[in-house]
């Protein structure tokens, strides 16, 4: 039986309280040593067995897990839930929280009830919070467990999480001696900068190219901006076969065999009342997620813009993320003159002149092609069935 992940609404499920409850015949013995004929201190830890099992259970601490609690002011979860006698019960749930100083995502909560464990539901609820994190461009993601929950620790290791660190005064003044010391896990994003330094290739798409980089583009968008999964792979599909395409100016990124970016120009122009202006329009511009952070989009983008100043473009106007685009010398559009075909500008509305006054010299609204506009959702979900897809899931910041 496939359990369904679903959203876990704040309104809903804020005070509910987290059976943690696990046995343990194992324990990781935190030992601390201040150096006699140095300054300093030595730190072992070392797989120990508890002379009987152990066994830890919610009722013996004054303040249990919980979902929402309020100082995790910006939470998220999701879970496995079952409709019961008595209304709605949880069998499952992740809870996560953005650190936003230091750029990193928390699990505030991880469980699975005891029925539907070893069932693969823990590395399907972790395989959520990463995906969060590379949605948000995290650059780790962190978790606490407790040194005598080693099931926990190892499965938190083959998710790929390492020691960063240990607190041994967490629970109570007395950790060290019960064994039960709070042990700090990380999980890093963007590890592969130096490998995508040394290998990353840019070229022009080849056909046997078109579904490979199709499903990086998915991979890339899939719950992104909507929950029900994304629609740039078909658009992708769509403008290789449209008048406005610019297939000379385009560029893969690729490691090896892999596609891991794309960059797709379009022509588009300027419009001041009846005087057009050709200029481009790129998009979309993605990065495979295991690769994102890594400097590849950022080397898709200077390539090309130069590519393009070349060729005796002036100018390029794009819809894209006002968090990103602008550290590449893009600004918002209302600095040139141009607005939508409607007469709108926002954050996301962006340009970058290729030659001074390449854009604010002619202003006007910018006339998108028809391709950007003609994706039905019936075509789209037709075409998605060609490709491997994730569960469609909703994820804080989407636009849904």
């Amino acid at each position: 039986m496939e359990h369904k992940i679903v959203s876990l609404p704040r309104e809903i499920w804020a005070g509910t309280v987290i059976p943690m409850r696990y046995t343990t015949e194992d324990y990781f013995d935190v030992r601390i040593e201040k150096k006699q004929q140095e300054e300093g201190y030595g730190v072992e830890i070392c797989k120990c067995r508890f002379d009987t099992p152990v066994s830890h259970y919610p009722e013996e601490y004054d303040f249990p897990d919980k979902l929402y609690q309020e100082h995790w002011e910006k939470a998220y979860a999701w879970g496995i839930v079952e409709e019961r006698e008595d209304g709605t019960g949880l069998l499952a749930c992740i809870e996560t929280c953005p650190e936003e100083w230091s750029n990193r995502l928390i699990v505030t909560e991880l469980w699975v009830h005891e029925s539907l464990r070893r069932q693969g539901i823990g590395r399907r609820l972790m395989a959520i919070a990463k995906r969060q994190a590379v949605l948000e461009h995290r650059r780790a993601i962190i978790l606490e467990t407790q040194s005598c929950n080693t099931g926990a620790i190892r499965f938190y290791e083959q998710e790929g999480f390492e020691l960063i660190g240990f607190d041994s005064c967490c629970y109570s003044n007395r950790d060290l001696e019960r064994k039960e010391v709070r042990i700090n896990m990380g999980y890093f994003l963007r590890t592969r900068r130096q490998e995508a330094r040394e290998r990353l290739v840019l070229r022009g798409e080849r056909e046997e190219d078109y579904h490979r980089t199709e499903q990086m583009v998915l991979d890339a968008f899939w719950n992104k901006h909507h929950s029900a999964g994304c629609d740039e792979h078909l658009l992708v599909h769509k403008i290789r076969d449209s008048e406005v395409y610019l297939p000379e100016l385009s560029r893969v990124a690729v490691i090896g065999e892999e596609i891991v970016g794309v960059i797709c120009y379009t022509k588009a122009m300027l419009k001041q009342g009846e005087q057009t202006k050709e200029i481009l329009l790129f998009g979309p511009l993605c990065v495979a997620p295991e690769w994102q952070g890594c400097g590849i989009g950022g080397r898709l983008l200077k390539e090309t813009l130069a590519a393009a100043g070349e060729m005796g473009y002036e100018g390029v106007v794009i819809f894209g993320e006002p968090d990103y685009y602008p550290r590449h010398g893009f600004q918002t559009c209302d600095h040139f003159g141009i607005t939508t075909a409607d007469g709108k500008n926002f954050d996301a509305f962006l340009g970058i002149e290729l030659v001074e006054g390449g854009l604010k010299d002619f202003g006007g609204r910018f006339i998108e092609p028809e391709v950007f506009e003609n994706l039905s959702p019936e075509e789209n979900e037709a075409y998605t069935k060609n490709f491997q897809t994730p569960d469609r899931q909703k994820f804080p910041g989407q636009w849904d």
